[in-house]
């Protein structure tokens, strides 16, 4: 693989959790695989009084098994610089750029710069507007990218307008707004599985599939983010941003070639071809829940208006089940549906089609293996890879059929290099290549579709919030989305949940 340019990553927000659980690792993981630049450093940001040795010693605590390759560890560690800035504030940033050219000037390496915003949400507008102001946006010497986390914004109207400050400043193509969902080596091998092989794309469509189902299911509840949390709820979480992305995914058109704007154009195709949930359907559609106290095991488990920093009247939803369909020539009449929560049975996050019935059922099932549709699970996470449900002759006399499970496990793969999705995304963009990332256009439409639904339970109060008790799939109420199915339980073992599930 071609290595990236040589370039700088500025991190903002260098003190902070992600900073130290998922970027400097993701940075070692490229190191150590010899992905980086030969002249690469990392400017780290933040309003901590520390020099370049403190923030070394800080980020190696972060590093998988730094004793067994301390040479390595040593010569990435060598890398890393810091920088106290005061990120709301416009006079430090003078500082900043002359740290940057200097860093530039002492390790050979041109103005190129990635600043990556690992910061609270509200410094999204602050941070690029100064940079700009500053000079650090002017790409005539070298390029300069900036790195999004989520959430953009709150609402459409927020992502609005965090969208045209933006791009005031910036061109689209230097903006990276980053799902680490899209990451993920499974969610892009939905895009191989559909489109490499030539028996899926042909009944890829309303003829043969009957629905599709996407779960994401956490067994955590809020933990210590209950005050985050309380003003996001399941909707904003999950739904908006990873679950959308992965309905794009399972649901665009084939791309005339595989590069960002192809892909992104057709993933944009299917958020407008979504039919609108009015607010006055979404008591239909749309089922909100919200765990309670109970006992998972011989645990006792606190319900979640008795965590830390959540009000004891809140109505935020930490269960959403919801039922929509894409009004165009492929998917017309087939229903899709999404449902995630926490403190659930199990951690989770799959796409399941259901194909249709044979049109006569000429067999007898097992009285365990009801005649069902064949599923084809793509399993994101845990225990990742693809299954395929298939009825199968018991052996003996006669024709009856059981269910039976045909798999691939990524595992297999051992002696392949999977990168985290933390090394992708950093790696994809030191490349300039934004194909995982999201689009503005692509970022508004998705909130513009989950829109009504926020308003509608803001405006009706009488909209119900269905309590389940922590450790079971969510408020029973959701069977009455899916009338003439039933929603899968899957289990941490993704190839033998009909023999046994562990959760």
């Amino acid at each position: 693989m071609t290595k990236p340019e040589p370039h700088i990553l500025v991190i903002f927000g260098a003190s902070g959790d992600l900073t130290k659980r998922k970027l400097i690792p993701a940075l070692y993981e490229l190191f150590r695989q010899n992905l980086l630049p030969e002249r690469f450093a990392v400017l780290g940001v933040s309003r901590s009084e520390i020099g370049d040795e403190i923030f070394r010693e800080k980020m190696m605590e972060f590093l998988p098994d730094p004793s067994q390759n301390s040479a390595q560890a040593s010569e990435f560690l060598d890398s890393l610089f810091y920088q106290t800035t005061e990120t709301s504030v416009a006079a430090d940033y003078p500082k900043l750029k002359q740290r940057l050219e200097s860093l530039g000037n002492d390790l050979a390496i041109p103005a190129n710069y990635i600043f990556y915003l690992s910061t609270p949400p509200i410094m999204y507008e602050v941070i690029p507007q100064i940079l700009a102001e500053t000079g650090l946006n002017d790409i005539s010497k070298g390029f300069k990218r900036i790195i999004i986390e989520k959430p953009f914004g709150t609402d459409l109207a927020s992502a609005r307008e965090l969208n045209r400050k933006l791009l005031s400043f910036y061109t689209e193509e230097q903006l990276y707004r980053i799902d680490h969902y899209l990451g993920k080596e499974t969610v892009q091998n939905m895009l191989v599985t559909r489109f490499s092989n030539g028996i899926f794309e042909p009944i890829w469509n309303q003829n043969f599939i009957h629905h599709v189902e996407i779960t994401s299911s956490e067994t955590l509840g809020v933990e210590d983010r209950g005050g985050y949390y309380d003003h996001s709820g399941a909707l904003r979480d999950m739904v908006q941003n990873h679950l959308m992305q992965l309905v794009g995914m399972i649901a665009m058109e084939p791309p005339v070639v595989i590069e960002a704007n192809a892909i992104r154009n057709e993933m944009l195709k299917v958020f407008q071809s979504m039919r609108p949930i009015r607010e006055e359907d979404v008591p239909k559609q749309v089922f909100r829940g919200q765990y309670t106290s109970s006992h998972i095991g011989n645990e006792p488990v606190k319900g979640y208006r008795e965590e830390n920093g959540v009000g004891p009247q809140s109505k935020t939803e930490t269960y959403v089940a919801l039922k929509f369909f894409i009004d165009n020539f492929r998917w017309a009449g087939v229903p899709f549906y999404i449902r995630t929560g926490k403190k659930l049975p199990t951690r989770v996050t799959e796409v399941v089609i259901y194909f249709k019935t044979t049109p006569h059922h000429l067999f007898e099932y097992n009285s365990d293996s009801e005649p069902i549709n064949n599923q084809l699970v793509l399993r994101i996470q845990p225990d990742e890879g693809v299954l395929l449900k298939l009825g199968m002759k018991v052996p003996g006399a006669g024709f009856r059929v059981q269910n039976m499970n045909m798999d691939f496990h990524y595992d297999q793969l051992s002696n392949k290099y999977l990168p985290s999705a933390y090394s992708r995304l950093l790696l994809d963009c030191m490349h300039g290549d934004a194909t995982l990332y999201s689009r503005s256009d692509a970022v508004e439409r998705a909130w513009e579709y989950v829109q009504p639904i926020l308003d509608a339970w803001k405006n009706n109060p009488d909209i119900p919030i269905y309590g389940y008790p922590a450790g079971t799939w969510g408020p029973e109420v959701v069977d009455q989305l899916i009338a003439d199915s039933f929603w899968r339980k899957p289990c941490k073992n993704l190839a033998h949940d009909g023999e046994y599930c562990e959760l």
